[in-house]
């Protein structure tokens, strides 16, 4: 039986044993590698075996298991073999990667790019979408909960490589990560110890510079993620939006946020998101992108603020924000930033729809970024609002409403464009 799944879509496993089989054409500086992380419901490893790849191609519970990739007429295929009856009860979620970590750049070097779950007589298709200078990729889940098998494809992508993906998922990694070895080669397990470190921005007043950089081999994007959990209570209203508010260099704002208001990465207003998600799980997180074009001051003539928060609508029915616990995450080539909030129990109610998870400031050569924590007032439907006194930049949560499929609605002196 085959079935396709469209990234974001789940589905049940008739059996918990099998594999995943990642294919693509083969290709000149290409260093394509598969990675498994065994985590547990907090999103992390507990710690460096819970990595399985070519340099540790077994987990010590049976769980997942590395087999060497294959060239055969021009495909490479790439495999992991999983056994999730084998998973230590501390193990909820076993996610699938890949880097692209040879000289031809990123994933929009990799063509016929495919996946696929195959469980005895089941096999799961999963396509990716359009991939450029991501060089990490999460590309599914597999997961137990409520006693049921399940797969989700993710195909979520990353400017950062093993290093993100290790940050990610809490494996300490040095600046030099392991080459893969030839197919033909036996490598040796040997200990991990492989990412670039990740900063933790999570009290407001607190923020972090980064540098962005020159020439031909600087990092092409700037890509924001919001990530949150399904919170347990068995309701389906798991579903928040990551929506960017652009104040630009005039003082106008402008809105992002999918479907509708996807912008662009290459003209004006230099941000894309990059699609809806609908469902998060504890073990399988909602996750949303954008990509913003490292170029947006110089494009605007002057210093852009981006003010990320996450939404929940109201006709998702009622549902605590913070209970979701969302995070923003930034990364531009080896740099990592995360955005969070310590919130505490009761902070506020499933009528607050609106929590601001961080702001970026970009200024020609540099982004400075910082956590908010600041939310819309009770059933208000506002949006976050920015504007500048001076070199201050203030967060107001006054701006008009905007909803999915209709255009942001101007009122006063506050204009979208």
């Amino acid at each position: 039986m085959n079935q396709s799944l469209k990234p974001g879509e789940n589905t049940t496993l008739d059996l918990p044993k099998g594999h995943v089989v990642v294919t693509h054409a083969a290709g000149d500086n290409l260093d394509v590698n598969l990675t498994a992380f065994l985590v547990t419901e907090t999103g992390k490893v507990t710690d460096d075996s819970g990595m399985v790849f070519f340099n540790a191609p077994e987990h010590a519970s049976g769980a997942a298991m590395f087999i060497a990739p294959v060239t055969q007429s021009g495909t490479v295929s790439h495999r992991i073999g999983f056994d999730l009856s084998r998973l230590p009860a501390s193990i909820t979620k076993i996610a699938i990667t890949l880097t692209q970590d040879g000289s031809a750049g990123g994933f929009a070097a990799v063509k016929d790019l495919r996946a696929q779950v195959i469980v005895g007589d089941q096999v799961l298709e999963l396509a990716p979408g359009s991939f450029s200078q991501e060089t990490g990729i999460i590309v599914l889940e597999l997961y137990v909960r409520n006693g049921q098998l399940k797969a989700r494809s993710v195909w979520q992508g990353f400017a950062s490589g093993l290093a993100g993906l290790c940050g990610l998922y809490g494996i300490e990694v040095d600046d030099e990560a392991p080459s893969a070895p030839p197919v033909s080669a036996t490598p040796a397990p040997k200990p991990v110890n492989i990412a670039k470190s990740v900063i933790t921005l999570d009290k407001p007043g607190t923020s972090h510079k980064v540098s962005l950089e020159k020439g031909p081999s600087a990092p092409k994007v700037i890509r924001v993620s919001a990530t949150w959990i399904d919170n347990g209570d068995g309701e389906d209203n798991d579903d928040l939006d990551l929506r960017i508010g652009i104040l630009r260099p005039d003082g106008r704002m402008s809105i992002i946020q999918a479907p509708d208001k996807s912008g662009a990465f290459d003209v004006d207003p230099f941000v894309f998101h990059t699609g809806d998600v609908v469902s998060a799980s504890e073990s399988a997180p909602g996750i949303e992108t954008v990509d913003i074009n490292p170029a947006i001051s110089q494009r605007m003539g002057g210093k852009v603020a981006l003010v990320c928060s996450v939404y929940s609508a109201v006709d998702n029915g009622a549902v605590s924000v913070a209970s979701l616990k969302p995070k923003m995450r930034m990364e531009y080539g080896d740099q990592i930033v995360e955005c969070a909030f310590e919130f505490k129990d009761g902070f506020f109610s499933s009528a607050i729809y609106t929590y601001v998870i961080g702001l970026i400031e970009i200024d020609l050569d540099h982004i400075e970024l910082s956590p908010s924590g600041k939310t819309s007032k009770s059933t208000s439907e506002a949006t976050p609002w920015l504007s500048r006194k001076g070199d201050k930049l203030e967060i107001t949560m006054d701006g008009p409403a905007v909803f999915k499929g209709y255009p942001p609605e101007n009122s006063g002196n506050k204009r979208y464009v």
